[in-house]
């Protein structure tokens, strides 16, 4: 599978453990930045990897900056993209098999590397079931996104 994987200055020191057991998972890494740890801002690199799931380029991503709720929350704003700060490998897992999750979103200063591996591998290995109450949900999702995207549209003009 190919992911993005993007970082603030803040979740620089975590990134290269992720890519790099992203690597060995077999996973293509596409490295949206920070290459640093120049100050940065987490929306800049939230919105290149969701750009990157939205162009086809990669089937998933992951973000990192202090605490992951940022990039979550900067990530969430993009059409098609679902992000989550998940600092346990159930919610890790379970946001992809039952709620399409596509962004996991981590905190750097929160958690540590042993943890951060746990929580690629559960969101690497993770399906969508496709269930119907699942699906069922995500329906949903998706239409109260594109309800509010024609509102916005309307409203800017």
């Amino acid at each position: 599978m190919r992911i993005a994987v993007g970082s603030d200055h803040g979740g620089f020191p975590l990134k290269a453990t992720i890519v790099d057991e992203l690597r060995r998972l077999g996973h293509e890494v596409i490295d949206k930045g920070a290459f640093d740890e120049s100050p940065s801002d987490y929306p800049d690199f939230a919105e290149a990897v969701g750009l990157c799931i939205i162009v086809g380029e990669a089937e998933r991503g992951i973000v990192l900056c202090g605490s992951g709720v940022g990039a979550s929350v900067a990530a969430s704003k993009l059409p098609g993209i679902r992000a989550a700060v998940c600092h346990d490998t159930y919610s890790a897992h379970q946001g992809v098999e039952h709620d399409d999750m596509n962004v996991l979103t981590l905190g750097a200063r929160i958690i540590g590397p042993e943890l951060a591996i746990e929580l690629v591998r559960a969101f690497a290995g993770a399906r969508f079931s496709g269930e119907p109450r699942h699906q069922r949900r995500l329906d949903k999702v998706n239409a109260i996104e594109a309800r509010y995207a024609r509102d916005r549209e309307d409203v800017n003009g």
